[in-house]
């Protein structure tokens, strides 16, 4: 079940994949605003990484067919990125980017909120954030994995909002997908599944203001909310260290 555990020599890879991954980010974030495609995103991160020696782990994906997923309002995830799809005021977006870097991969994704969005939509992103964040803070050696989806939802809960549970987070890193799933909800056959030092994996929680169920478009990837409720998504790639955690989806100072 822990297949994704690594050395500590490793870690340091993950840690420059990582690393380039967040900087990636940082150089598309003045980018995305209203008036702007998410197929000009696409192309933004394809520049990065090719001038960084990187390269997109999602093209080519079991045939998906861009760099990033781009995932606009009621997509819960794997939107693909395209000319036609143009940001306005009031969208909220997940750009999900992973990249393989020297041989391991960074996988993150963040939210943006175009322009003025709606108070509904700010603390769906928020609450997703917070729920990312509180999950991160709980793990460590001797841990349940399934402490996350119960963290997750103590923070999402009270809000009324709803927990996707067709997608999970994953182990990563010499491969993209790896075990162990994460469940971003509790459920007891994690209980006995404890973290140990080197174990990588990505939580990224998928919360949905109405309800938790998808339906796929046509194009066999995009997954919508079956309501047209909003859909958010934060997410990192984490290490567990013999005394903690490691965010390796964060810049290097």
């Amino acid at each position: 079940m822990l297949s994704s555990v690594y050395a500590p020599k490793d870690f340091k890879r993950l840690r420059a994949s990582g690393d380039l991954v967040a900087r990636c980010f940082d150089y598309i974030t003045p980018h995305i605003h209203a008036g702007v495609s998410t197929g000009e995103i696409d192309r933004l991160v394809a520049e990065f990484l090719h001038a960084n020696g990187a390269r997109s782990s999602d093209l080519g994906y079991q045939g998906y067919p861009k760099h990033i997923c781009t995932s606009v309002n009621d997509v819960i995830v794997h939107g693909i990125p395209n000319d036609n799809e143009i940001l306005k005021d009031g969208d909220i977006i997940n750009v999900d980017l992973t990249a393989e870097y020297k041989g391991f991969h960074g996988d993150a994704s963040r939210m943006f909120m175009i322009g003025k969005v709606s108070p509904l939509a700010r603390e769906l992103v928020q609450t997703c954030q917070d729920a990312l964040n509180a999950a991160i803070s709980i793990c460590a050696p001797g841990v349940p994995l399934s402490e996350i989806g119960k963290t997750i939802e103590a923070v999402v809960k009270p809000h009324g909002f709803s927990i996707s549970r067709d997608f999970v987070g994953h182990g990563i890193g010499k491969v993209m997908h790896d075990e162990p799933q994460i469940y971003h909800f509790y459920d007891k056959v994690w209980d006995k599944v404890k973290m140990v030092p080197g174990l990588v994996f990505t939580i990224e929680p998928m919360i949905n203001t109405g309800s938790p169920k998808c339906k796929i478009d046509p194009d066999g990837w995009t997954a919508r909310t079956v309501d047209g409720g909003l859909s958010a998504q934060w997410e990192h790639t984490l290490g567990i260290t013999e005394d903690g955690v490691i965010i390796f989806t964060e810049k290097m100072v």
